[in-house]
């Protein structure tokens, strides 16, 4: 078995290959995960056997708690895109706050409707919007994409269902419920900075929007669509049972201890909560089909394989660290320094700059961090949460080059790169130290 300055050789040489691979070669992750898990559990040696029984329950044990909230909640995300329910959510919150405050309209539905869908694909689907709000406000798109984008990115890297904070939690052992409450208030204010970058930064530059068509075309396009509050409903139901089986099971029991609250466990439970936010999703189609119950249904599922192959990959390297003593030689080594809570931040951080995935930065930092949390003070009730949404915000640094969402936003944007780098990359940085300020907060309130 490797012992002492080995073990921190393995480790270095374990995270350089995980950020060669996937960052220089570009080899799919979820091969860089378990080719990096079996190379570890050889290098310490640990007998075959254990090898080969960790990587099948790391990744089992991640499956079983991601699996379905993932499958779940990418199915809702398209039903959201299909059904143009997403759309009627973006049109009413413009109704709401009015023509002059078009920045405005875009972040806030970037920020409700990047619950369900993921930030790239949400982009997508409001950047015809977006980019004919931006037209006839006569405002900028560099303000009107990193308005919207740095919102839908916030939601992304902070809150479940999301691939990477809900794979983190899994690795960590963090309550959904708790990451939740914690994380939606705290992606609040992320999304109120990038707004004001967007204004006072974006607003240096003029790119003409270029739309496709006229907000007037896209109105006449979704005559039919779902009504506002009703596309809210497979948003709001799951995530509000979610948070109520968590304070249900606080020890002042609100609920009691009797049918009601065994009910709330019940739906409550983050597969059954999201589960019933696809049967609500369902109810937004007018007409169900083979199209809809067939092809939108098995979209969800499909995107959410590769997801789930690399989030469970990640799960079998966490599983591995656990298992040897490298984490534990890491652990206490890195307390020395003092670093806390800023610890995983500032892995997932330079994980991110370096590889350009936020869900692989994530994953690979909850597998690192998680068997040193007690020795970073970061057990108790709300500790480990709070590392997740550290974790969270570090994958927040730095979009640029190297991510595929930051040319996500260049392409459906019409930004040049010089000036995505000056406005977009710049905002991921400004977003991620502000979400780590706002975690920083709640840790020396909670912990």
């Amino acid at each position: 078995m490797a012992s002492g300055f080995m073990l921190l050789v393995i480790f270095v040489v374990a995270i350089a290959f995980i950020i060669l691979m996937t960052a220089k070669i570009q080899m799919n992750a979820f091969y860089v995960l378990i080719i990096t898990t079996l190379a570890v559990g050889l290098a310490s040696g640990l007998p075959m056997q254990k090898i080969v029984n960790t990587i099948k329950e790391g990744f089992g044990n991640t499956l079983g708690y991601i699996g379905i909230v993932i499958i779940c909640g990418t199915t809702i995300g398209v039903i959201l895109e299909r059904s143009g329910a997403a759309f009627s959510l973006a049109d009413s919150i413009l109704k709401i706050v009015g023509q002059k405050a078009v920045p405005f309209a875009m972040s806030l539905s970037g920020f409700i409707v990047g619950i369900p869908i993921f930030c790239d694909s949400a982009f997508v689907v409001l950047s015809s919007l977006n980019k004919a709000l931006a037209e006839r406000a006569k405002i900028s798109m560099s303000v009107m994409a990193v308005a919207l984008a740095t919102a839908l990115y916030s939601i992304h890297c902070l809150i479940p269902p999301h691939p990477g904070a809900t794979a983190a939690a899994g690795i960590v052992g963090v309550d959904l419920g708790k990451l939740i409450m914690l994380g939606l208030p705290i992606a609040i204010f992320p999304t109120i900075i990038g707004f004001l970058w967007a204004i006072k930064i974006g607003g240096k530059f003029y790119i003409p929007a270029r739309p496709d068509v006229t907000y007037e075309e896209l109105k006449q396009k979704h005559q039919k669509l779902p009504h506002p509050l009703h596309s809210a409903v497979p948003i709001i139901i799951p995530v509000a049972l979610i948070a109520l089986k968590s304070i249900g099971q606080l020890p002042t029991h609100p609920f009691g201890e009797g049918a009601f609250f065994n009910t709330i466990l019940l739906i409550g439970d983050p597969q059954v909560a999201l589960l019933i936010g696809v049967l609500l999703a369902l109810t937004l189609v007018r007409f169900w089909s083979k199209e809809v119950l067939g092809k939108w249904l098995l979209e969800g599922v499909e995107k959410a394989g590769a997801i789930l192959a690399i989030t469970a990959a990640g799960g079998t390297f966490g599983a591995m660290l656990k298992v040897t003593p490298i984490g534990e030689y890491i652990a206490t080594g890195l307390s020395k320094l003092g670093l806390g809570i800023f610890l995983p931040f500032l892995i997932a951080a330079a994980l991110k700059t370096a590889q350009g995935s936020s869900t692989v930065a994530i994953i690979t930092a909850g597998a690192i961090v998680a068997p040193m949390l007690q020795k970073l003070g970061l057990g108790g009730n709300w500790g480990p949460t709070l590392a997740v949404l550290a974790m969270g915000a570090g994958s927040m640094i730095a979009s640029h080059a190297n991510d595929s969402y930051f040319w996500v936003v260049v392409r459906f944007s019409g930004l040049d790169v010089s000036t995505a780098l000056k406005t977009y990359t710049t905002s991921t940085i400004i977003t991620g130290i502000t979400a780590m300020i706002v975690v920083t907060i709640l840790y020396l309130i909670l912990v």
